[in-house]
């Protein structure tokens, strides 16, 4: 979009552009369709622009996607975007990014997230679309060059922060190139930068439990001059024996800290979320095609021989009425990283459904529940051969999830769970549309 289309859009509006909402309008066509060609390198079904103010990135983007959803705070650009773009291609949203709702787009995901975001909310822009949850793919931004200088930071130097960590933990970040004051409207006073953000490869890191490593990095930052153990409050000997294994002065400060490092203290400091993922040693009862107990063979070899075995599942509701899932770790040897009930697992050697449901939710939601029965499933490819027995709960979290089983867990309403399951319904372990189809007979049922 030229300077003087954009003068005259502007003029015709009435509209001045705000500094609050961080409205600078790119003019350089050619750097336009850069950005684009860096969020979108192949053509895509979906994608996802943030702040599209008049347009200039818009354009490009549809070149390289099917459909495209614009999130645009400023009611007045929403609405001349409405008027200027095809309707059946390019859904426009009146939302702010800092808290817009993306659960509702996992269906369409992964998918690629461009923008020109406003300088002084790009944290929490980035805190809300790129955690472990996220639908997002990749990432083409465009922001504060100090701030692309941040999130791209190397340990040791003074711009290696508690974001440097946080996002690098999840997602490699690289510098494009460097967009001079000139080509926006109205013209910043600091240079921008085009940073690339794409999420690591599963398993680059050992699992971790998301929010007790950010608020750690969170505390370890506080006080950038200060030893890290002081900011911490770890005894004395851990902090000793930690710093000895990794080789670090017991005087080490947090920007000395690789990703890496950071990931391994979490982990020497976080109780609560240690564990493995799975045990094979572990023992189930093997039964028969009526479900009679026949035997007890160790885990792996239930797995291997696909030997029928029993397993609860628990569904865990909120008071609005939204369904807790867990996204399952990466570390897991079956369904990793795919979504699944709010707390599954295999019974124990003469342990019966209910106490298995009450136990699975203590081990990994962290908290007892009172549970009540949805509904059974026979043995079946689908179930993992697994005879399952399914239950609901009431619980509004938070949760403590061991970081080994389970990525993240998150609540979703119904009709987000129905619409992405009908459309992805590979981002899904096999037993859970069985057991969600429990709950829309169960709530057909009552309607009656």
């Amino acid at each position: 979009m030229r300077l003087t289309e954009i003068h005259a859009a502007l003029d015709g509006l009435s509209l001045r552009p705000s500094k609050g909402l961080g409205q600078n309008f790119l003019h350089d066509g050619n750097l336009a369709r850069a950005i684009a060609a860096a969020a979108i390198p192949t053509p895509v079904p979906f994608a996802l622009e943030i702040g599209p103010g008049l347009g200039s990135l818009t354009r490009p983007l549809l070149e390289r996607c099917e459909n495209l959803l614009l999130i645009e705070k400023d009611t007045r650009l929403a609405e001349w975007l409405r008027d200027h773009l095809p309707h059946d291609r390019v859904e426009t949203m009146v939302a702010d990014a800092v808290d817009f709702d993306w659960r509702p787009l996992m269906q369409r995901g992964p998918f690629p997230l461009a923008g020109n975001l406003p300088y002084n909310v790009t944290s929490p822009i980035l805190r809300n679309f790129l955690g472990p949850s996220s639908p997002i793919s990749h990432a083409a931004f465009v922001v504060q060059d100090e701030f692309a200088t941040r999130l791209s930071a190397k340990p040791g130097g003074g711009d290696y922060s508690a974001l440097t960590v946080r996002i690098q933990r999840l997602w490699s970040v690289r510098c494009i190139r460097t967009l001079p004051p000139q080509v926006f409207f109205p013209r910043p006073a600091v240079n921008s930068a085009l940073v690339l953000l794409e999420r690591r490869p599963p398993r680059v890191f050992p699992p971790v439990r998301a929010a007790f490593f950010d608020e750690l990095v969170h505390r370890g930052f506080g006080q950038r001059r200060k030893q890290l153990r002081s900011l911490l409050g770890v005894d004395a000997k851990v902090w000793g024996a930690w710093c000895e294994g990794n080789a670090l002065p017991e005087s080490v400060r947090a920007e000395n800290l690789s990703i890496a490092q950071w990931v391994d203290l979490a982990r020497a400091l976080d109780v609560a979320g240690g564990g493995e993922a799975q045990h094979d040693g572990e023992e189930f009862d093997v039964v028969d095609e009526n479900n009679r107990v026949i035997g007890r063979r160790p885990r792996g070899v239930v797995h291997a021989a696909n030997l029928l075995h029993r397993a609860a599942h628990v569904l865990v509701f909120n008071s609005r009425g939204d369904v807790l899932l867990q996204k399952r770790s990466a570390w897991k040897d079956r369904a990793p990283l795919l979504w699944d009930s709010s707390a599954a697992g295999h019974l124990a050697p003469g342990e019966s459904y209910v106490a298995a449901a009450r136990r699975e939710a203590e081990e990994e939601l962290g908290t007892s529940l009172d549970v009540e029965p949805l509904g059974k499933i026979s043995a079946c490819e689908e179930t993992g051969f697994e005879f399952v027995e399914a239950f609901t709960a009431r619980h509004e979290g938070p949760f403590v999830l061991p970081a080994a089983e389970i990525e993240d867990a998150v609540f979703f309403s119904p009709h987000t769970v129905d619409a992405w399951l009908h459309q992805r319904p590979q981002d899904f372990a096999p037993a859970f549309p069985g057991v969600w189809e429990l709950t829309r007979t169960a709530n057909a049922r009552r309607s009656r």
